[in-house]
Parts: C-alpha cells; sequence; structure tokens
C-alpha cells in the first residue's frame, strides 16, 4: 500500500453499530490508536507544504539567533572578547528573507483548514483516504483562508523573534521589556490559540465570507471559553516545553516532523470540535444528507 492508501476503518469485535461514543482521555487514546497511520501521514503532509516558509524564515532569523548566542557566551567569559566584532554581521535579522517567508506562507490557511476537517472527520468516525480529503479541501480553501494563514504565519513567526528576545534578554540580566508587556504577549499567543482551531472549522463546514467567520470564532470563542482555554492549553502543552528547553529540545525535532503536530491538533480538536460540532449540528445535517441521497440513488434504480 501507499502512503496515501485507504484508511480502512471498521468497528472491531463486539462493537455496536450505535454504541455511543467514548469521552474525554478514553476518546483522545481511541482516536490516536485507531487512526495513528493517518496522524503520521497529515502531519507530513503538512510540514512538506510549510517547509519553504519554514526554511526562509529560519534563514531570516538565524543569524540572529546564533549571534545573540554568542554575545551571551562572550558576556559569560566563555569566548574571547575579540570575537565581538565579527558578530557585527550576525545578529540582524534578514528581512527579505522574513518577507519571503510570509509570501510562501500563501497555502497555509489552505493547509490549516484541510488539517483540521480531516482530523474532524476522524472524530465523526468517518473513514476516507487522507490525500484525496486532504486535496480536496485545500483546492477548495486555499484562496479564501490565504490571508488568515499569512497574517496566522506572521503572528507566530513574530512570537517566536519576541520570546528569543525575552530569552536573551533574561540571560544577560537585561530584561527591559516589563511584566505588563510579558502578560500581555502571553495573553495574545493564548487568545490566538484559542480562535485559530474556530476559525479553520468554519471555513472547513460553513459557507461564510472571511469577516463573518472571523466574528463568528471570536463569539465562540468566549461563548465556550473553558473548552477553547482547555483545548489551547493541551494542545500547546508540548511546543511550551520544546520552547523551554530550546535548544536541547531540538533532539525531537523528528518527532515534530512525524506525529507532534498532528498530535496537538487532536488535542486541541478533542475539546473544541463537540461544541462547535453541537451548535452547528454538523454530523446530524451531513447524516441527513447522507440519507437523502441514498433515497434518490434507490429511487432512480
Amino acid at each position: 500500500m501507499g502512503i496515501f492508501s485507504r484508511n480502512f476503518e471498521k468497528p472491531g469485535p463486539g462493537v455496536q453499530k450505535d454504541e455511543p461514543r467514548k469521552k474525554g482521555v478514553a476518546r483522545f487514546f481511541e482516536l490516536l490508536f485507531r487512526d495513528f497511520g493517518d496522524l503520521i501521514k497529515l502531519n507530513l503532509l503538512f510540514c512538506l507544504i510549510v517547509a519553504p516558509s519554514v526554511f526562509l524564515f529560519i534563514m531570516a532569523v538565524g543569524p540572529y539567533v546564533i549571534g545573540n548566542y554568542e554575545l551571551i557566551f562572550v558576556d559569560f567569559n566563555e569566548l574571547p572578547q575579540d570575537y565581538l566584532p565579527e558578530l557585527e554581521a550576525y545578529i540582524g535579522i534578514n528581512f527579505v528573507f522574513l518577507l519571503a517567508s510570509l509570501i510562501l506562507a500563501f497555502p497555509i490557511g489552505g493547509v490549516m483548514v484541510a488539517y483540521t476537517y480531516y482530523i474532524t472527520k476522524m472524530m465523526r468516525d468517518d473513514p476516507s483516504y487522507v490525500w484525496y480529503e486532504f486535496k480536496r479541501k485545500l483546492k477548495e480553501n486555499v484562496r479564501q483562508a490565504a490571508a488568515v494563514g499569512v497574517v496566522s504565519t506572521a503572528f507566530v513567526y513574530m512570537q517566536i523573534v519576541m520570546w528569543f528576545q525575552v530569552f536573551f534578554q533574561l540571560a544577560s540580566n537585561e530584561y527591559s521589556g516589563g511584566f505588563i508587556w510579558f502578560i500581555l504577549a502571553l495573553l495574545s499567543l493564548l487568545f490566538y490559540s484559542m480562535i485559530t482551531p474556530y476559525i479553520y472549522m468554519h471555513y472547513a463546514y460553513i459557507e461564510l465570507k472571511t469577516m463573518q467567520i472571523l466574528r463568528n470564532s471570536m463569539l465562540m470563542t468566549f461563548a465556550y471559553l473553558p473548552k477553547s482555554f482547555m483545548g489551547a492549553l493541551l494542545g500547546g502543552i508540548m511546543w511550551i516545553i520544546i520552547a523551554l528547553q530550546f535548544p536541547n529540545s531540538l533532539v525531537v525535532f523528528p518527532l515534530v516532523i512525524l506525529l507532534l503536530v498532528s498530535l496537538s491538533l487532536l488535542l486541541t480538536l478533542t475539546w473544541v470540535w463537540p461544541p462547535f460540532n453541537k451548535y452547528f449540528e454538523i454530523e446530524e445535517t451531513l447524516k441527513k444528507r447522507l440519507e437523502e441521497k441514498e433515497d434518490n440513488e434507490e429511487k432512480a434504480d
């Protein structure tokens, strides 16, 4: 079988057709083990598509990161003082590469819609081909979701640079941002993590204009605040740990490529998909459409 071969999901022995679904932790691990192969395929697809933008972003900020690390080493007398002049060309950000990385972020919005759609499809117990569904949803949404994807990517890149700067200042005992700005940065990151799943679910299932989607997503974020918060927290916890342990956490980079993005999104959607599904009656509507289609086919025969 190829890497994008069909997911032949069937109830196991003793599982009844209308048996109630598991909830909470049990449901999460059921999906993780049952759809493990598809989660890996989705993770690889995502990384393949975003790789050009990420590569250029690394090229843009790499000298800044390396240069500041070495400046700290000089301050700690781990490198000779005459090493400083050699660092001058390595402590800035290449804005040409940064701009190019955002241009190449054009498909990321559509990718996230397709990614979100397929994982919620797993949660609906609706098996299909990974590549077929991913490609279909990407094609349907890549243009409409492009602006949201580019802005989201810019926000993430900005957060990465900002937290590196905070780390460098703390490491050299020169932090000047202030406590209030530190809290505002955390809150902005939390709000972003809470609202974006609703945005991508709207694109995947609800036909609305982008401004309406943003408005609805904001309202749902606060209407289901506890679930939104838990989805953001659990989906982001592994990234927080990786960031706090950087650069030692680079050893888990292969896992990021293979699984961790899917795992993070699954954790988030485990919390925010149920209220979204219930509010818009997604599954009920899709079941009715399927029944109507089957009835029409029977009548045609």
